[in-house]
């Protein structure tokens, strides 16, 4: 969502910037003189990017680089409202179903093939191919017609109402009227794919370096390594690249905040996200901000590791520490205590956000967590050593070393803590390699169905914990189809309810970052759904 965007995802972005003022010349900029200025920016990402290939990222990393090199239909402005893009405009029908999208003339790849409603078409279908096992098949296949049948092997492809009847045209049928429709163009998963391009590199080697991927957002890669981050210039094929600022963007994975910290003091990093630590040195200081997004940080349980296959154990470390001194003490950064799944500030009816309707549903509770906990070895026998999985950036571990010791003190249980690289933690979890972890999602659009959904589907997702549940399925079911806006905001509530009251997950805290910024950079406010936008970033002279 986005963008709306989290990251699963969630992801997070640490960004930093380096203002080199007169860095260089871009030899692919030819509309640059050769006395003028190029524009540069250094920024930091504080995780590994995991996977470039579209139709199966999952993570707010590699979403964040796919939304400044790619583009989809329309894109979020600097207000969060989509508005056109590789599309020029759309006709929508009166029962509010069937998008005719018109795409705008002069629209290009990077290699200068013109952009297509055919490119469209083939991405949309190639992540919905159930040979490619696309995590995030889900965001198409819940709202277009014929989609989910396709995506579960029920049906062909020429079942899901996606239709290019020309080079300009792409038509699209709903199964039900979102709202929102327009908002899911502009994610990552939506995005088109150049069909000769890829079939040419090969789909399994597509994404995996700079040269395997065409381009058709206001960026293009120049380098990229997984583990130590990417290079981007300003595509001189875009659309729109009169309004890009920008020149080039370099992004390195440093993902140690202290670091970062330090390249800000020394001059080299122009914004820096502050620990829990420096906050009140900094707060005073000229470019102190903070900022909240859509994400809710949490603990996921694997219901298929012993001990947490039994409910009033998985509870018991669901309830057994306190979100406001994490908040509060831990991080120190303008994140909330997790009240539920659902963060606050997405969308609830016209009056109200969601959260503020529905209130706290997570409230934690020790003394109950230490009942439960032996009422639960009594069920089923003595714990086994228990091994808390989490990320390797600063924030993660900060959260890992909190929630081991609130285990320690509040159920008298030893935890030992296992960190690896943030691709490596996704991969774990896809794998259900893990008996407790730490996650996180961040919001794909902005309504509570991004959250509720990830806990629905069949078969049961190993990074979910295998959870499965006949009523909270029926529950996402009927909201789908619901719409009456406060009955819809009911069955989330009964479905988020479900969700806290099994133990499934323990909300930790809805995100927030404080931050130092150099004031010549404008434009780079996160949105709340946590997905960088490069497009709008200048830097004064």
């Amino acid at each position: 969502m986005r963008k709306w965007w989290m990251l699963n995802v969630t992801v997070v972005v640490l960004l930093t910037l380096l203002l080199s003022g007169c860095a260089g010349f871009s030899s692919s900029e030819e509309e640059k003189s050769s006395n003028e200025e190029v524009s540069s920016l250094n920024l930091a990402l504080e995780s590994d990017i995991p996977d470039l290939n579209q139709t199966k990222s999952t993570d707010g990393t590699s979403f964040t680089i796919l939304n400044n090199v790619l583009e989809g239909l329309y894109r979020l402005d600097k207000d969060n409202k989509p508005q056109p893009a590789m599309a020029e405009s759309v006709d929508i029908s009166e029962d509010a179903l069937t998008y005719t999208f018109h795409l705008r003339e002069g629209i290009k790849w990077s290699n200068g093939e013109p952009v297509t409603a055919a490119d469209f078409k083939y991405a949309w279908l190639k992540t919905l191919d159930p040979d490619t096992a696309s995590e995030y098949a889900f965001i198409i296949a819940q709202f277009v017609k014929g989609a989910a049948e396709y995506n579960a092997g029920e049906a062909d492809e020429s079942a899901v109402a996606v239709d290019a009847p020309d080079d300009k045209t792409l038509v699209v049928t709903l199964n039900q009227p979102t709202p929102f429709f327009l908002d899911l163009t502009t994610f990552v998963t939506y995005f088109p794919l150049n069909q000769k391009f890829v079939e040419e590199v090969g789909y399994d080697k597509y994404a995996l370096t700079a040269d395997s991927i065409l381009y058709n957002g206001p960026y293009v890669l120049t380098s990229y390594d997984q583990g130590t981050g990417v290079s981007l210039e300003k595509n001189k094929e875009y659309w729109d690249r009169e309004n890009v600022a920008v020149d080039k963007v370099n992004l390195d994975v440093i993902k140690e905040a202290s670091t970062a910290l330090n390249l800000y003091d020394s001059g080299k990093l122009d914004k820096v996200y502050l620990q829990s630590s420096d906050v009140n040195s900094y707060k005073d200081k000229e470019g102190y901000g903070t900022e909240t997004m859509f994400r809710t940080y949490f603990t996921q349980v694997n219901l298929q590791e012993k001990p947490f296959d039994n409910e009033k154990i998985r509870q018991a470390f669901q309830l057994a520490f306190d979100p406001k001194i994490l908040t509060d003490t831990i991080l120190n950064n303008g994140s909330l205590p997790g009240t539920g799944v659902v963060p606050s500030g997405i969308s609830g009816n016209s009056s109200s956000t969601y959260r503020e309707i529905a209130g706290d549903i997570f409230t934690p509770d020790p003394a109950k967590a230490k009942e439960l906990l032996e009422e639960g070895i009594k069920e089923s026998g003595e714990l086994p050593p228990i091994e808390l999985l989490a990320s390797d950036d600063s924030v993660s571990k900060d959260t890992a070393t909190f929630l081991q010791s609130e285990f320690k003190k509040n159920l008298g249980v030893d935890v030992s803590i296992v960190t690896k690289p943030f691709s490596g933690r996704l991969e774990a979890m896809r794998e259900g390699d893990f008996m407790i972890a730490v996650n996180r999602w961040g919001a794909d659009y902005n309504d509570p169905m991004t959250f509720i959904y990830e806990w629905f589907g069949q078969p049961a997702s190993a990074s979910r914990g295998y959870f499965e549940d006949s009523k909270y399925q029926e529950l996402v079911l009927a909201a789908q189809k619901e719409t009456d806006v406060d009955k819809r905001i009911d069955l989330f509530i009964e479905a988020e309810k479900i969700l806290i009251d099994k133990g499934i997950v323990g909300p930790l805290y809805f995100d927030g970052r404080a931050f130092m910024i150099n004031p010549k950079v404008k434009g780079l406010e996160l949105p709340p759904g946590g997905s960088l936008e490069l497009k709008y970033v200048t830097i004064e002279k």
